[in-house]
């Protein structure tokens, strides 16, 4: 599992405590990974391996379809969106899946960037097809409803 843009590891731990593979924390800023490493050593997450990294200038430096899944949470309004969600088409295994979730611009919500930058989901959708992923659902999320969720997957048989 690949996590694009783990921040302090909001999602990065409950991840990490769901599966039994690794997953790879990157950021770009060194004092987000160094909070989403020393959390998940005091958790006692040992599979939990966090990088500073400018995927967005220099990829994931992962190797082509090594993971299964790739987290791209409220990460969508780079500038680069297709760029970012081609690098994660890369990444899968073939039927992996790529989860997306990002704030809402419709409504008022307690943080998160800009309203007039969040993309929609329906933006989303456009942007992994044009990346090579496949629509496979949109989901309401239960944890809240400041968000939207929206699962995509890499074919099996290539890159679409």
């Amino acid at each position: 599992m690949v996590e694009f843009g783990c921040g302090y590891g909001t999602f990065t731990l409950p991840a990490a405590r769901a599966v039994t593979g690794r997953v790879v924390a990157l950021d770009i800023e060194p004092g987000m990974v160094a909070a989403t490493d020393h959390k998940a050593r005091a958790a006692g997450l040992t599979n939990v391996t966090a990088v500073v990294r400018d995927f967005l200038a220099d990829g994931s430096g992962l190797p082509d379809g090594s993971v299964g899944y790739a987290m791209l949470f409220n990460i969508l309004h780079v500038e680069e969106p297709v760029g970012l969600l081609r690098e994660a088409a890369r990444v899968l295994a073939p039927g992996g899946a790529a989860g997306m979730i990002h704030w809402r611009a419709d409504v008022e919500t307690p943080r998160g960037p800009p309203a007039p930058i969040r993309p929609t989901a329906e933006q989303c959708r456009v942007w992994g097809e044009a990346a090579g992923l496949r629509f496979e659902r949109r989901e309401s999320l239960c944890c809240c409803s400041w968000h939207w969720g929206l699962v995509m997957r890499r074919p099996v048989h290539g890159i679409s």
